[in-house]
């Protein structure tokens, strides 16, 4: 009875956001007040119409339900409880649903923080945003349908697929959820606003706050994916520049852009095609990843379903959305005039050059992601596209984007002399030379990789705390003082050094060791001492597994007794690696172990990562940063805006 109340739930809230995208729309043509009204109750009853449905799925994964498919498919009753709940967005359907709940709710907050906006433009806002949730709801109801029943309840499930049975992976698709969803509201602001034909400080001041937030999420999520193929997969990588890893860092660099480019719209008002035009290509990388994810044309170790024809439609709402949107820009590219007139040394170059940048490196990561799927389809080929191209034609943009990131950060608006930065962020540059002349010394190997990684996160971090110096007049008291916003940018800037120097330092300086170790038998890799103990067969709530015990010693101490697993489910028939971690400051003790060999022994990998840790601190460092940023009142949707607002609120529409 819940699934089915579930069910009537998501299919009234279908007919609901037909009526948001509908009448508001008309209303704000007609200058209609009534009608416009009509978005926000409307945005909040979808959202809570699809919360209900979701809460009835979640409901039936939790009591183990398995007359639903859904719930029969991904769950068994032996699961952890938390893998029970995470297994209501660990499969297609699900998924979809959570997609459809984050898409109401940012609909649904737009209606109830947005009163400041001129009703005309959050009238056309909260229609576009239910266009979108039409096309999403109309595709779960219609080709991924989560409620359907089996003629007969089975005993059990087929349980959930053991790499997603992991605290990382509970909470990574949530928070990516947000960040790709949350860019659906740029998306809303932006072809309002080409309807309207009306883009200025107002509107980037408005749509800044919701791109911040979804540039956050999508920062913490991307940064736990990382976390877990670091430590769940056994590989002992941070990031293989897979299909799906991509899907969610091309999003992520566009809505870097938009960040910075917006601010060009709300101080200077210029770059307003190209900040339109990134805000319609973030939500468009967005609806791509959920195409990549869902529709099986690329192979990916993350992927979770495989089926093209259900990727068609998907393909279908892209092409729509985006085709509109792009179709709509080109009509009025002419009205969206700058007014901002800059010299070619000035921060407004240098936010350009910063887009174009970040837009060139999302293209490239674009290209390598589909290039085998292009190959295949127009010559028959099939093509591997792997670290090494990714690495040696991304990682230049990357390198001018953190040499110019502190230079431009300090430029004045308009116009600007260099000479009059070299006093400011000359200790910084010197400092900067320092770290690269420190790591050069100290990696044995002699890593040029290590120096610049290490210089260019020094000269970032720096430069970041250069910025705020200057900002305070040169006195420690007025430091307290600064807005929340230049603490968030010199956060955000500080995050982005710390992942430089830890990726680089990382990948010059790790060690690889792979061997069948003997239980007793004690090896030594990079100085330290390991030992493989013993291996004992374990039994998990929905596994069996054989556990290691391995302990670490260096000049005979004791640093650490170590715990790697090799387990198998055997409801779904499947084998994992569950590696074992000393995590450190500087180094990471990183224990893999595998099969036993037919001669005695176990097939054990070590590898001591060096500052591996620094990456995840830099990324939530970047998210601290922006949520510092998010909160302060300047940038909040209501504040600041209502004055300039009031004149469009009294006047009719036009």
């Amino acid at each position: 009875m819940i699934a089915e109340l579930g069910h009537f739930a998501l299919i009234l809230a279908f007919f609901v956001a037909i009526v948001q995208a509908s009448v508001p729309l008309i209303g704000a043509q007609k200058g209609w007040r009534g009608w416009m009204a009509v978005g926000e109750p409307a945005a909040t009853a979808q959202f809570l119409l699809i919360a209900v449905s979701f809460a009835a799925v979640t409901h039936a994964f939790v009591t183990s339900d398995f007359s639903l498919q859904l719930v029969y498919e991904n769950s068994h009753t032996d699961k952890p409880m938390l893998y029970k709940v995470s297994g209501v967005w660990g499969n297609h359907e699900g998924s979809m649903l959570l997609w459809v709940l984050i898409l109401s709710l940012f609909g649904a907050a737009a209606a109830w923080f947005g009163q400041a906006l001129p009703p005309t433009l959050r009238a056309r806002v909260l229609s576009v945003q239910a266009w979108i949730g039409v096309a999403f709801l109309g595709f779960i109801l219609f080709t991924s349908n989560p409620f359907i029943r089996l003629a007969e309840a089975p005993f059990n499930g087929r349980d959930l697929n053991p790499l997603l049975q992991d605290p990382g992976l509970a909470f990574h698709p949530p928070f990516l959820y947000l960040g790709y969803v949350g860019l659906s509201m740029a998306f809303s602001f932006a072809v309002a606003a080409l309807i309207e034909g009306r883009v200025d400080a107002a509107w980037a001041r408005w749509v800044r706050p919701w791109t911040l937030a979804a540039w956050i999420f999508l920062t913490i999520g991307i940064a736990l994916g990382s976390w877990w193929a670091y430590y769940e997969l056994g590989w002992g990588g941070f990031w293989f520049w897979d299909p799906v890893e991509n899907a969610s860092f091309m999003p992520w660099l566009l809505a870097a852009a938009l960040l910075h480019s917006a601010i060009v719209v709300e101080k200077r008002e210029a770059l307003k095609s190209w900040t339109i035009l990134l805000a319609i290509m973030a939500f468009g990388f967005s609806l791509i990843g959920t195409f990549i994810v869902r529709s099986g044309v690329i192979t990916s170790v993350h992927s979770f379903a495989n089926d093209p024809e259900r990727g068609v439609f998907i393909l279908a709402i892209l092409a729509f959305f985006v085709g509109g949107a792009l179709t709509l820009f080109t009509a009025r590219a002419a009205s969206m005039q700058a007014k901002g007139v800059f010299s070619m040394v000035s921060r407004e170059t240098a936010l350009v050059i910063n887009n174009i940048l970040l837009a060139v490196a999302a293209l490239v990561v674009f290209v390598g992601t589909v290039w085998p799927l292009v190959a295949e389809m127009l010559w028959g080929r099939k093509l591997s596209v792997g670290a090494p191209f990714f690495e040696k034609a991304f990682t230049p943009f990357m390198v001018l984007l953190a040499i110019l990131l502190p230079i431009g950060a300090m430029m004045p608006w308009k116009r600007a002399r260099l000479g009059a930065l070299v006093r400011p962020l000359a200790p910084a540059l010197v400092l900067a030379l320092a770290v690269a002349g420190l790591a050069w010394t100290l990696e044995t190997g002699r890593s040029l990789l290590a120096m610049v990684a290490s210089g260019l996160g020094a000269w970032l971090v720096f430069g970041a705390m250069a910025e705020l110096w200057v900002r305070a007049g040169r006195t420690p008291a007025r430091l307290t003082r600064l807005p929340r916003a230049d603490w968030g940018k010199a956060c955000a800037h500080s995050g982005l050094g710390i992942v430089f120097a830890g990726i680089g330092l990382l990948m010059a300086g790790q060690v690889e060791d792979i061997r069948v170790a003997q239980v007793g038998v004690p090896f030594e890799v990079a100085g330290y001492e390991i030992t493989l103990d013993k291996v004992e067969e374990v039994q998990g709530p929905n596994y069996v597994s054989n556990t290691g015990t391995m302990s670490v010693r260096r000049d005979g101490k004791l640093i650490a007794t170590l715990h790697p697993e090799k387990r198998a489910y055997p409801v779904q028939a499947m084998p994992t690696t569950e590696a074992d971690i000393d995590n450190g400051f500087l180094r990471d003790i990183y224990l893999v172990i595998g099969d036993a060999q037919q001669g005695g022994g176990w097939a054990v990998r070590t590898y001591i990562k060096p500052f591996a840790n620094w990456i995840w601190a830099g990324c939530l460092l970047m998210a601290f940063g922006g949520l510092l940023s998010l909160t302060d009142r300047r940038y909040r949707v209501a504040a600041g805006a209502r004055k300039a607002v009031a004149p469009a609120v009294a006047t009719p529409a036009e």
